[in-house]
């Protein structure tokens, strides 16, 4: 009789000493090869551990609570002769064949569907192929290795995670949110506790900014081992409609796909004049770096970009200026909305509006810009400029013009909503496929890209897209706002709430926000909500979750929230408009 074989921790990535939480298995039982023997969890991640082969357990070597890395014994098994296998194969009964996908829900997006499963030859690399690792891309590849297709993921930089994990949405929030501890600081020091002047040291702030981005990233990467995601570093360019050539430390390589899913992003975009190589100009990934602050800085743009950047540095000592060309500050969001955040800013920053700057003369330690609007001066000058005026698509980053994808006139790649793209074969999510450039959008289109590469029927077709600033207040936003809703000439119905009236926002020591719920008249259902104050970023989720399930002004407002609780103001909007609102008196409007 054959001696047991040692079944061990496989490599599990940068994970060691991790904690086993369940044992799955138990001696006799039967296995098969990827059969799921115990379950590990860090602070990162769960994780399962499969079998590497088939047999009979034999011994248990581990208990819940050990801990656990690679090469470590899990158990002992008898594993199964070569005939044993075979027998089994030949007394299973056959399984049946998978039914076909359901067909598409219009003629031309199923005669696309009907060529996504030719492969591209007997010499295809991978099924998919996603091109960058954004929260789209490895939602996308992660999504497409669940449901069972080889999936390669070809990535520009080291690490996963791309744009927003690395340089942009989680580094400015770590930031954020110490700029909240400072105003919170600064606010409570003539309230009863002062902390005196913080200190700042910019290389610990920055090194823990980096530890939130590294723990998110190595996350990643033991995601993608867990499913057996190949995982290329390298610049990928198409060569035609099934191959692309991977440019990487290791030299160039062609590889072949069935699918492709495109998720290559955005990059920021700066006017004509503007050198973005310029030590003293920046973008919003040069601002994140936060290698010194300036004590003279010019933000060029007062969108959401902008107006977070200037929220942190000036927290962290820069006399803040804003320019924007429109007339207003985040002009997306409804005047009243944005006007509480404008109470605050204009005390700290000087802005103009209805500006442009039409020359930048940079010096070797300042810059000075000239200026044209209304009440502006002519000249300015300025330690750093940041450049936050949008972002641009990467398509011209691909070689595209080797495919027979085509882009729209902002340079956008055109998909349907199937994230399909006029190559049947080929799919674009993201930033690359355009407004609005959000990484919780590109997330679901990239699942709704790789559920069809797999053969499911599945479509993007949400109702409405949230939009959160996170400055101080924070403001946010989703469905019809209420110029659009005039534009549009709806007839609708707004119910708000004054954060001043609210408990909660009295005892963090903030009472300028509110609370904005807008309903059709006649079905009475949310059709658009918005909010501006403390934590509006995660306020909006309910009001975009009662959008999707077509609640009206009554399930909201009928739905009990907890007290004290900022939320309370969702449910007390929707009363407002319902006309049940106890906790301020609202006079009978005749009708």
């Amino acid at each position: 009789m054959a001696e047991p074989t040692e079944v061990c921790i496989p490599d599990i990535g940068d994970f060691e000493n991790v904690e086993i939480i369940e044992v799955l298995v138990k001696p006799d039982d039967r296995i098969q090869a990827e059969d799921s023997l115990i379950t590990l969890e860090s602070d990162k991640a769960s994780m399962e551990v499969p079998s590497p082969i088939a047999g009979v357990v034999k011994e248990i070597k581990v208990k819940v609570g050990d801990k656990v890395s690679q090469g470590d014994l899990i158990l002992l098994a008898a594993v199964d002769e070569p005939d044993t296998i075979a027998k089994e194969r030949t007394e299973s009964p056959a399984q049946p064949t998978a039914a076909a996908p359901a067909p598409a829900t219009h003629k031309e997006s199923a005669e696309r569907a009907a060529a996504t499963h030719q492969p591209a030859g007997s010499d295809a690399d991978c099924d998919v192929l996603v091109i960058g690792a954004g929260p789209g891309g490895y939602s996308a590849a992660f999504r497409a290795a669940d449901l069972g297709l080889k999936t390669l993921l070809v990535e520009r930089y080291p690490d996963l995670g791309g744009i927003c994990l690395n340089v942009g949405c989680i580094p400015s929030k770590a930031l954020l949110h110490a700029a909240k501890i400072i105003e919170e600081a600064a606010f409570f020091s003539a309230n009863g506790i002062d902390f005196g002047s913080p200190q700042l040291d910019l290389k610990k702030l920055t090194r823990w900014k980096q530890q939130v981005v590294d723990r998110l990233t190595g996350g990643l990467k033991g995601l993608a081992k867990q499913r057996k995601v190949n995982v290329i570093q390298g610049s990928a360019r198409f060569l035609d409609n099934h191959r692309v050539e991977v440019d990487s430390a290791q030299g160039k390589r062609t590889l072949a796909f069935r699918n492709c899913i495109i998720a290559a992003g955005s990059r920021p975009a700066a006017p004509p004049g503007f050198d973005l190589s310029h030590p003293l100009i920046m973008d919003s990934t040069d601002a994140l770096k936060l290698e010194t602050i300036p004590s003279r800085l010019l933000v060029i743009g007062g969108g959401i970009i902008g107006l977070e950047l200037a929220t942190v540095y000036h927290a962290l000592g820069s006399e803040i200026t804003v320019v924007e060309l429109l007339d207003r500050l985040m002009a997306e969001a409804d005047p009243n909305i944005v006007k509480p955040l404008r109470r605050i800013i204009d005390k700290r920053y000087q802005i103009h509006l209805s500006t442009k700057v039409t020359e930048v003369q940079p010096a070797e330690r300042e810059i000075t810009v000239h200026l044209q609007g209304d009440k502006a001066p002519e000249t300015a000058s300025f330690d750093r400029v940041l450049v936050a005026t949008g972002r641009h698509p990467n398509s011209d980053c691909l070689n595209l013009e080797a495919t027979d994808v085509q882009l729209n006139e902002q340079r956008c790649i055109s998909v349907d909503e199937q994230m399909r793209t006029n190559v049947a074969n080929i799919f674009a999510i993201g930033d690359i496929v355009g407004q609005p450039m959000l990484a919780h959008k590109a997330t679901h289109e990239g699942k709704v890209a790789a559920e069809v590469c797999a053969g499911e029927k599945s479509a993007f077709d949400a109702r409405v897209i949230p939009a959160v600033a996170y400055t101080d207040p924070e403001v946010a936003w989703v469905g019809v706002t209420e110029e659009q809703a005039k534009a549009q000439g709806l007839d609708y119905q707004v119910g708000s709430f004054p954060w001043a009236a609210n408990g909660r926002s009295l005892t963090l020591g903030r009472d300028e926000g509110l609370t904005k719920l807008i309903f059709d008249t006649k079905t009475e259902r949310l059709i658009g909500g918005a909010l501006v104050g403390p934590n509006a970023g995660d306020l909006i989720a309910e009001v975009a979750l009662a959008i999707e399930m077509g609640a009206d002004y009554h399930d909201i407002g009928l739905t009990i929230h907890p007290h004290p609780t900022l939320s309370e103001t969702v449910g007390m909007a929707a009363e407002a408009a319902a006309g049940t609102l106890t906790d301020l008196y609202i006079p009978k409007r005749r009708r």
